[in-house]
């Protein structure tokens, strides 16, 4: 059996953003709880020199979208990184999942050695569409992941690596 581009990616993608969706879920009801204001979590961070939350789901959403698209061959929707909200972070992982769910997995074939191009640095860079998803795309994916899961967890939210997991 053979693993598609498809297969590596699309479910990935929804499975964590499904994960962090059910995570914002219980700040936002922690911040309630707590009488805390949702906008401390909001822009929370772990180091003054890293990006809020807000800004780790924003980069999650465009590495999923970005990665999707690209290897599908189809356009890269634009969302603009406004959200100051639980509710608005939810609608945008909401957008992204909707955007990545619609492409079907025929689109993606060829996917493994197909060019992507990136401009990193002002340089472009060129990947096969492989090295692009594990070698570019997770490592990003995963670290915003990890730290929107951290910066959460390091300011009281009781969750956990099943939280992080979600539904498999």
């Amino acid at each position: 059996m053979s693993l598609s581009i498809y297969q590596a990616s699309v479910p990935v993608f929804t499975q964590t953003l499904t994960a962090l969706s059910n995570i914002l879920k219980k700040a936002a009801a922690y911040a309630e709880a707590r009488k805390i204001d949702p906008s401390v979590f909001i822009n929370a961070r772990l180091a003054p020199d890293m990006h809020p939350l807000a800004r780790q789901i924003q980069i999650m959403s465009d590495q999923a979208k970005g990665a999707a698209a690209r290897l599908a061959g189809v356009d890269i929707p634009s969302f603009p990184d406004t959200e100051t909200t639980f509710d608005e972070l939810q609608a945008r992982i909401s957008k992204t999942l909707d955007f990545i769910k619609s492409i079907k997995p025929a689109q993606f074939e060829g996917a493994e050695s197909r060019t992507v191009t990136l401009k990193i640095g002002g340089q472009d860079m060129n990947f096969p569409g492989a090295t692009y998803l594990f070698h570019f795309t997770y490592p990003n994916f995963f670290f915003h992941a990890t730290t929107a899961y951290d910066i959460l967890r390091h300011n009281g939210l009781e969750i956990g690596k099943r939280d992080f997991i979600g539904p498999v």
